[in-house]
Protein backbone atom coordinates (compact mmCIF):
# COMPACT_ATOMS: atom_id res chain seq x y z
CA UNK A 1 0.00 0.00 0.00
CA UNK A 2 2.79 2.47 0.91
CA UNK A 3 4.88 1.62 -2.19
CA UNK A 4 1.83 2.22 -4.39
CA UNK A 5 1.40 5.73 -2.95
CA UNK A 6 5.10 6.45 -3.54
CA UNK A 7 4.83 5.41 -7.18
CA UNK A 8 1.84 7.73 -7.74
CA UNK A 9 3.76 10.59 -6.07
CA UNK A 10 6.77 9.99 -8.33
CA UNK A 11 4.50 9.99 -11.38
CA UNK A 12 2.96 13.32 -10.30
CA UNK A 13 6.41 14.86 -9.82
CA UNK A 14 7.53 13.71 -13.28
CA UNK A 15 4.40 15.17 -14.88
CA UNK A 16 4.99 18.48 -13.06
CA UNK A 17 8.58 18.60 -14.34
CA UNK A 18 7.44 17.81 -17.88
CA UNK A 19 4.85 20.61 -17.79
CA UNK A 20 7.36 23.09 -16.39
CA UNK A 21 9.89 22.08 -19.02
CA UNK A 22 7.30 22.74 -21.74
CA UNK A 23 6.47 26.12 -20.29
CA UNK A 24 10.18 27.01 -20.11
CA UNK A 25 10.64 26.12 -23.76
CA UNK A 26 7.70 28.28 -24.76
CA UNK A 27 8.98 31.20 -22.65
CA UNK A 28 12.61 31.02 -23.74
CA UNK A 29 12.34 34.62 -25.05
CA UNK A 30 11.21 35.91 -21.62
CA UNK A 31 14.05 35.69 -19.06
CA UNK A 32 11.82 36.38 -16.06
CA UNK A 33 9.32 33.62 -16.94
CA UNK A 34 12.15 31.19 -17.57
CA UNK A 35 13.57 31.94 -14.12
CA UNK A 36 10.16 31.33 -12.50
CA UNK A 37 9.83 27.96 -14.28
CA UNK A 38 13.28 26.94 -13.02
CA UNK A 39 12.41 27.89 -9.47
CA UNK A 40 9.06 26.07 -9.68
CA UNK A 41 10.84 22.89 -10.88
CA UNK A 42 12.95 22.70 -7.73
CA UNK A 43 10.09 21.39 -5.54
CA UNK A 44 8.94 18.50 -7.81
CA UNK A 45 12.55 17.57 -8.53
CA UNK A 46 13.32 17.32 -4.81
CA UNK A 47 10.12 15.33 -4.22
CA UNK A 48 11.00 12.93 -7.07
CA UNK A 49 14.47 12.40 -5.62
CA UNK A 50 13.05 11.57 -2.18
CA UNK A 51 10.51 9.14 -3.63
CA UNK A 52 13.11 7.35 -5.73
CA UNK A 53 15.41 7.08 -2.68
CA UNK A 54 12.67 5.52 -0.60
CA UNK A 55 11.71 3.07 -3.34
CA UNK A 56 15.32 2.00 -3.76
CA UNK A 57 15.86 1.46 0.00
CA UNK A 58 15.61 -2.20 1.28
CA UNK A 59 12.42 -3.05 3.17
CA UNK A 60 12.57 -2.60 6.88
CA UNK A 61 12.41 -5.94 8.72
CA UNK A 62 10.16 -5.78 11.76
CA UNK A 63 11.51 -8.06 14.46
CA UNK A 64 9.09 -10.32 16.32
CA UNK A 65 8.37 -9.09 19.79
CA UNK A 66 10.66 -10.76 22.26
CA UNK A 67 9.31 -11.88 25.60
CA UNK A 68 11.35 -11.07 28.67
CA UNK A 69 13.58 -13.96 29.80
CA UNK A 70 11.46 -14.50 32.92
CA UNK A 71 8.25 -14.86 30.88
CA UNK A 72 9.96 -17.30 28.51
CA UNK A 73 11.11 -19.43 31.44
CA UNK A 74 7.58 -19.42 32.89
CA UNK A 75 6.08 -20.59 29.61
CA UNK A 76 8.66 -23.40 29.34
CA UNK A 77 7.94 -24.55 32.89
CA UNK A 78 4.18 -24.51 32.24
CA UNK A 79 4.60 -26.60 29.09
CA UNK A 80 6.87 -29.05 30.91
CA UNK A 81 4.32 -29.41 33.73
CA UNK A 82 1.52 -30.13 31.25
CA UNK A 83 3.59 -32.86 29.56
CA UNK A 84 4.68 -34.32 32.90
CA UNK A 85 1.09 -34.73 34.11
CA UNK A 86 -0.52 -35.66 30.78
CA UNK A 87 -3.03 -38.53 31.26
CA UNK A 88 -1.15 -40.71 28.73
CA UNK A 89 2.31 -42.27 28.74
CA UNK A 90 4.59 -40.31 26.36
CA UNK A 91 7.78 -41.78 24.87
CA UNK A 92 10.46 -40.30 22.60
CA UNK A 93 11.37 -42.62 19.72
CA UNK A 94 14.18 -42.50 17.21
CA UNK A 95 13.24 -42.03 13.52
CA UNK A 96 11.72 -45.09 11.88
CA UNK A 97 14.70 -45.73 9.61
CA UNK A 98 17.41 -45.46 12.27
CA UNK A 99 17.94 -47.42 15.48
CA UNK A 100 17.93 -45.60 18.76
CA UNK A 101 16.81 -45.54 22.35
CA UNK A 102 13.19 -45.32 23.47
CA UNK A 103 12.97 -42.92 26.40
CA UNK A 104 10.06 -42.06 28.71
CA UNK A 105 8.96 -38.45 28.51
CA UNK A 106 6.57 -37.99 31.45
CA UNK A 107 5.49 -39.45 34.80
CA UNK A 108 2.96 -41.90 33.35
CA UNK A 109 5.61 -43.36 31.05
CA UNK A 110 8.12 -43.78 33.89
CA UNK A 111 5.50 -45.44 36.08
CA UNK A 112 4.56 -47.83 33.28
CA UNK A 113 8.10 -49.17 32.90
CA UNK A 114 8.91 -49.10 36.63
CA UNK A 115 9.56 -52.39 38.46
CA UNK A 116 6.30 -54.17 39.20
CA UNK A 117 4.51 -53.00 36.05
CA UNK A 118 5.76 -54.06 32.60
CA UNK A 119 7.16 -57.59 32.65
CA UNK A 120 9.50 -57.12 29.67
CA UNK A 121 10.55 -53.51 29.03
CA UNK A 122 12.52 -54.44 25.89
CA UNK A 123 9.42 -56.05 24.38
CA UNK A 124 7.34 -52.91 24.98
CA UNK A 125 10.07 -50.66 23.52
CA UNK A 126 10.29 -52.88 20.43
CA UNK A 127 6.51 -52.64 19.95
CA UNK A 128 6.63 -48.84 20.20
CA UNK A 129 9.60 -48.52 17.84
CA UNK A 130 7.82 -50.66 15.23
CA UNK A 131 4.80 -48.34 15.04
CA UNK A 132 4.55 -46.18 11.91
CA UNK A 133 4.37 -42.41 12.21
CA UNK A 134 0.91 -40.79 12.04
CA UNK A 135 -0.75 -44.11 12.82
CA UNK A 136 -2.81 -45.61 15.61
CA UNK A 137 -2.89 -49.23 16.72
CA UNK A 138 -3.98 -51.50 19.56
CA UNK A 139 -1.02 -53.32 21.08
CA UNK A 140 -0.72 -55.90 23.87
CA UNK A 141 2.13 -56.40 26.32
CA UNK A 142 2.69 -58.38 29.50
CA UNK A 143 2.63 -56.86 32.96
CA UNK A 144 2.93 -58.42 36.39
CA UNK A 145 -0.87 -58.24 36.58
CA UNK A 146 -1.30 -60.09 33.28
CA UNK A 147 -1.71 -59.08 29.67
CA UNK A 148 -2.49 -55.41 29.07
CA UNK A 149 -3.86 -53.80 25.91
CA UNK A 150 -3.23 -50.17 25.02
CA UNK A 151 -3.88 -47.69 22.22
CA UNK A 152 -0.71 -46.18 20.76
CA UNK A 153 -0.43 -43.16 18.45
CA UNK A 154 2.85 -41.92 16.94
CA UNK A 155 3.71 -38.49 15.50
CA UNK A 156 6.89 -37.46 13.68
CA UNK A 157 8.59 -34.08 14.19
CA UNK A 158 11.93 -32.30 13.82
CA UNK A 159 13.30 -30.61 16.93
CA UNK A 160 16.54 -28.62 16.92
CA UNK A 161 17.40 -30.13 13.55
CA UNK A 162 16.92 -33.73 14.74
CA UNK A 163 14.14 -35.99 13.46
CA UNK A 164 12.30 -37.93 16.15
CA UNK A 165 8.94 -39.44 16.94
CA UNK A 166 6.62 -39.08 19.92
CA UNK A 167 4.50 -42.07 20.99
CA UNK A 168 1.42 -41.68 23.20
CA UNK A 169 0.36 -44.87 24.99
CA UNK A 170 -3.04 -45.18 26.69
CA UNK A 171 -3.83 -48.48 28.49
CA UNK A 172 -7.44 -49.50 27.77
CA UNK A 173 -7.62 -53.03 29.21
CA UNK A 174 -10.01 -52.08 32.02
CA UNK A 175 -12.32 -50.17 29.66
CA UNK A 176 -12.35 -53.02 27.13
CA UNK A 177 -13.01 -55.52 29.90
CA UNK A 178 -15.91 -53.42 31.16
CA UNK A 179 -17.46 -53.19 27.69
CA UNK A 180 -16.97 -56.93 27.16
CA UNK A 181 -18.69 -57.72 30.44
CA UNK A 182 -21.62 -55.48 29.57
CA UNK A 183 -21.94 -57.10 26.13
CA UNK A 184 -21.89 -60.62 27.61
CA UNK A 185 -24.37 -59.62 30.29
CA UNK A 186 -26.82 -58.32 27.72
CA UNK A 187 -26.34 -61.38 25.48
CA UNK A 188 -26.88 -63.83 28.34
CA UNK A 189 -29.94 -61.92 29.47
CA UNK A 190 -31.51 -62.13 26.00
CA UNK A 191 -30.59 -65.79 25.51
CA UNK A 192 -31.86 -66.96 28.89
CA UNK A 193 -35.08 -65.00 28.45
CA UNK A 194 -35.82 -66.47 25.01
CA UNK A 195 -34.85 -70.02 25.99
CA UNK A 196 -36.96 -69.94 29.13
CA UNK A 197 -39.92 -68.64 27.12
CA UNK A 198 -39.68 -71.75 24.94
CA UNK A 199 -38.90 -74.21 27.74
CA UNK A 200 -41.79 -73.27 30.00
CA UNK A 201 -44.57 -74.48 27.65
CA UNK A 202 -42.58 -77.63 26.80
CA UNK A 203 -42.30 -78.57 30.47
CA UNK A 204 -45.96 -77.74 31.04
CA UNK A 205 -47.13 -79.78 28.05
CA UNK A 206 -45.01 -82.76 29.03
CA UNK A 207 -46.56 -82.76 32.51
CA UNK A 208 -50.06 -82.52 31.00
CA UNK A 209 -49.32 -85.36 28.59
CA UNK A 210 -48.11 -87.57 31.45
CA UNK A 211 -51.37 -86.93 33.33
CA UNK A 212 -53.46 -87.79 30.26
CA UNK A 213 -51.41 -90.92 29.71
CA UNK A 214 -52.09 -92.05 33.27
CA UNK A 215 -55.86 -91.61 32.70
CA UNK A 216 -55.78 -93.49 29.38
CA UNK A 217 -53.45 -96.25 30.56
CA UNK A 218 -56.19 -98.95 30.84
CA UNK A 219 -57.18 -98.41 27.19
CA UNK A 220 -53.67 -98.35 25.74
CA UNK A 221 -51.55 -101.33 24.86
CA UNK A 222 -48.99 -101.95 27.61
CA UNK A 223 -46.00 -101.77 25.26
CA UNK A 224 -47.22 -98.59 23.56
CA UNK A 225 -48.04 -97.06 26.95
CA UNK A 226 -44.54 -97.85 28.22
CA UNK A 227 -42.97 -96.24 25.16
CA UNK A 228 -45.09 -93.13 25.53
CA UNK A 229 -44.29 -92.91 29.22
CA UNK A 230 -40.52 -93.23 28.56
CA UNK A 231 -40.68 -90.54 25.86
CA UNK A 232 -42.60 -88.12 28.06
CA UNK A 233 -40.26 -88.78 30.99
CA UNK A 234 -37.25 -88.02 28.77
CA UNK A 235 -38.83 -84.76 27.58
CA UNK A 236 -39.64 -83.72 31.14
CA UNK A 237 -36.13 -84.54 32.42
CA UNK A 238 -34.40 -82.73 29.59
CA UNK A 239 -36.64 -79.68 29.97
CA UNK A 240 -35.93 -79.55 33.70
CA UNK A 241 -32.19 -80.02 33.16
CA UNK A 242 -32.08 -77.31 30.49
CA UNK A 243 -34.07 -74.93 32.68
CA UNK A 244 -31.59 -75.50 35.51
CA UNK A 245 -28.69 -74.97 33.08
CA UNK A 246 -30.14 -71.70 31.81
CA UNK A 247 -30.99 -70.61 35.33
CA UNK A 248 -27.34 -70.87 36.34
CA UNK A 249 -26.45 -68.26 33.72
CA UNK A 250 -29.02 -65.85 35.04
CA UNK A 251 -26.56 -65.13 37.83
CA UNK A 252 -24.40 -63.33 35.24
CA UNK A 253 -27.16 -61.00 34.09
CA UNK A 254 -29.17 -60.69 37.28
CA UNK A 255 -26.41 -60.26 39.84
CA UNK A 256 -27.36 -58.07 42.77
CA UNK A 257 -25.42 -54.80 43.03
CA UNK A 258 -22.60 -54.90 45.59
CA UNK A 259 -23.13 -53.64 49.12
CA UNK A 260 -19.71 -52.16 49.99
CA UNK A 261 -18.40 -52.36 53.54
CA UNK A 262 -15.01 -52.33 55.22
CA UNK A 263 -13.54 -55.83 55.09
CA UNK A 264 -10.69 -56.94 57.32
CA UNK A 265 -8.86 -59.29 54.97
CA UNK A 266 -7.39 -61.36 57.80
CA UNK A 267 -10.92 -62.21 58.98
CA UNK A 268 -12.14 -62.89 55.44
CA UNK A 269 -9.22 -65.23 54.74
CA UNK A 270 -9.80 -67.04 58.06
CA UNK A 271 -13.41 -67.76 57.00
CA UNK A 272 -12.13 -68.86 53.61
CA UNK A 273 -9.70 -71.33 55.19
CA UNK A 274 -12.51 -72.72 57.35
CA UNK A 275 -14.79 -73.23 54.34
CA UNK A 276 -12.32 -74.57 51.78
CA UNK A 277 -9.38 -75.86 53.81
CA UNK A 278 -10.92 -79.24 54.79
CA UNK A 279 -11.34 -80.27 51.12
CA UNK A 280 -7.60 -79.72 50.57
CA UNK A 281 -6.58 -81.56 53.73
CA UNK A 282 -8.75 -84.56 52.84
CA UNK A 283 -6.61 -85.02 49.74
CA UNK A 284 -3.35 -84.65 51.63
CA UNK A 285 -2.88 -81.10 50.43
CA UNK A 286 -2.57 -77.66 51.96
CA UNK A 287 -4.30 -74.30 51.63
CA UNK A 288 -2.27 -71.34 52.83
CA UNK A 289 -3.68 -67.85 53.41
CA UNK A 290 -1.40 -64.85 53.90
CA UNK A 291 -2.17 -61.20 54.62
CA UNK A 292 0.79 -58.79 54.67
CA UNK A 293 0.49 -56.67 56.71
CA UNK A 294 -2.19 -58.22 58.87
CA UNK A 295 -4.10 -54.93 59.11
CA UNK A 296 -4.96 -54.82 55.40
CA UNK A 297 -8.57 -53.82 54.72
CA UNK A 298 -10.71 -53.31 51.63
CA UNK A 299 -14.04 -51.62 50.96
CA UNK A 300 -16.11 -54.09 48.91
CA UNK A 301 -19.01 -56.52 49.15
CA UNK A 302 -17.71 -59.23 51.51
CA UNK A 303 -20.04 -61.94 50.18
CA UNK A 304 -19.18 -61.30 46.52
CA UNK A 305 -15.43 -61.15 47.14
CA UNK A 306 -15.60 -64.35 49.19
CA UNK A 307 -17.57 -66.08 46.43
CA UNK A 308 -14.99 -65.04 43.82
CA UNK A 309 -12.14 -66.49 45.91
CA UNK A 310 -14.10 -69.69 46.57
CA UNK A 311 -14.66 -70.17 42.84
CA UNK A 312 -10.95 -69.71 42.13
CA UNK A 313 -10.00 -72.20 44.85
CA UNK A 314 -12.60 -74.67 43.55
CA UNK A 315 -10.99 -74.49 40.12
CA UNK A 316 -7.56 -74.98 41.71
CA UNK A 317 -8.83 -78.03 43.60
CA UNK A 318 -10.13 -79.57 40.37
CA UNK A 319 -6.91 -78.70 38.50
CA UNK A 320 -4.75 -80.49 41.11
CA UNK A 321 -6.89 -83.64 41.21
CA UNK A 322 -4.71 -86.75 41.32
CA UNK A 323 -1.64 -84.95 42.68
CA UNK A 324 0.05 -86.38 45.75
CA UNK A 325 0.56 -83.04 47.52
CA UNK A 326 -1.71 -80.36 46.06
CA UNK A 327 -1.15 -76.82 47.31
CA UNK A 328 -2.94 -73.51 46.94
CA UNK A 329 -2.08 -70.08 48.29
CA UNK A 330 -4.16 -66.95 48.75
CA UNK A 331 -1.85 -64.00 49.35
CA UNK A 332 -2.92 -60.38 49.93
CA UNK A 333 -0.38 -57.53 49.90
CA UNK A 334 0.19 -53.94 48.86
CA UNK A 335 2.08 -53.21 45.65
CA UNK A 336 3.37 -50.03 43.99
CA UNK A 337 0.95 -47.15 44.07
CA UNK A 338 -0.65 -48.42 47.31
CA UNK A 339 -2.79 -50.84 45.30
CA UNK A 340 -4.13 -53.97 46.95
CA UNK A 341 -3.28 -57.22 45.20
CA UNK A 342 -4.62 -60.70 45.97
CA UNK A 343 -2.85 -63.67 44.36
CA UNK A 344 -4.58 -67.06 44.13
CA UNK A 345 -2.08 -69.69 42.97
CA UNK A 346 -1.74 -73.47 42.87
CA UNK A 347 0.90 -76.06 41.93
CA UNK A 348 -1.20 -77.79 39.28
CA UNK A 349 -0.48 -78.14 35.56
CA UNK A 350 -1.54 -74.54 34.80
CA UNK A 351 -3.73 -73.19 32.05
CA UNK A 352 -2.74 -74.34 28.53
CA UNK A 353 -1.45 -71.50 26.36
CA UNK A 354 -4.10 -72.17 23.71
CA UNK A 355 -6.94 -71.59 26.21
CA UNK A 356 -5.73 -68.38 27.85
CA UNK A 357 -7.69 -66.08 25.53
CA UNK A 358 -11.02 -67.77 26.40
CA UNK A 359 -10.87 -68.73 30.06
CA UNK A 360 -13.04 -65.78 31.16
CA UNK A 361 -15.55 -66.22 28.32
CA UNK A 362 -19.04 -67.37 29.39
CA UNK A 363 -20.07 -70.84 28.12
CA UNK A 364 -16.42 -71.78 27.43
CA UNK A 365 -15.24 -74.89 29.27
CA UNK A 366 -12.99 -77.89 28.77
CA UNK A 367 -14.49 -79.88 31.65
CA UNK A 368 -16.86 -82.72 30.90
CA UNK A 369 -20.29 -81.56 32.05
CA UNK A 370 -18.98 -78.08 32.83
CA UNK A 371 -21.01 -74.96 32.19
CA UNK A 372 -18.26 -72.43 31.64
CA UNK A 373 -19.55 -70.01 34.24
CA UNK A 374 -16.97 -70.16 37.06
CA UNK A 375 -14.30 -67.73 35.85
CA UNK A 376 -16.83 -65.55 34.03
CA UNK A 377 -18.64 -65.13 37.34
CA UNK A 378 -15.36 -64.41 39.15
CA UNK A 379 -14.50 -61.63 36.71
CA UNK A 380 -17.92 -60.05 37.04
CA UNK A 381 -17.88 -60.23 40.85
CA UNK A 382 -14.44 -58.62 41.02
CA UNK A 383 -15.27 -56.00 38.38
CA UNK A 384 -18.50 -55.01 40.17
CA UNK A 385 -16.40 -54.26 43.26
CA UNK A 386 -14.01 -51.97 41.41
CA UNK A 387 -11.23 -54.48 40.74
CA UNK A 388 -9.71 -56.45 37.90
CA UNK A 389 -8.71 -60.11 37.62
CA UNK A 390 -5.97 -61.43 35.34
CA UNK A 391 -4.25 -64.73 34.76
CA UNK A 392 -0.46 -64.64 35.17
CA UNK A 393 1.80 -67.52 34.25
CA UNK A 394 4.15 -68.04 37.22
CA UNK A 395 7.77 -69.01 36.64
CA UNK A 396 7.44 -71.99 38.99
CA UNK A 397 4.49 -73.48 37.10
CA UNK A 398 0.87 -73.93 38.05
CA UNK A 399 -1.79 -71.26 37.68
CA UNK A 400 -2.00 -67.84 39.29
CA UNK A 401 -4.86 -65.37 39.21
CA UNK A 402 -4.21 -61.80 40.32
CA UNK A 403 -7.01 -59.62 41.73
CA UNK A 404 -6.13 -55.91 41.83
CA UNK A 405 -8.07 -53.17 43.63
Amino acid sequence: MASSRLRWTALGAVLALVILAGMAGAASAAPRLLTLCALAAVAPAWLLWRVLARLAAPPVQTAAPQLPPLAQAGQALALEARLEHAPVALFVLAPANSPGEVAPLNANARQLIAPGRVADRAQLFALLAAQPASGRALIAFDTERGSERAMVAVSALTLEGRAQRIAALLPVESELESETLNAWRQLVQVLTHEIMNSLTPVASLSATAQGLLAELQPRIDDEAGADLQAALDAIARRAASLADFVGSYRSLSGMAPPAPERIELAQLFARLATLVGPAWRERGGELRVLVEPGSLALVADAGQLEQALINLLKNALEATAGMAAPQATVHARLVRGARLRIDVSDNGPGVPEALLANIFTPFFTTKKGGRGIGLALVRQLVHNNGGTVRHVRPVTGGARFVLSF
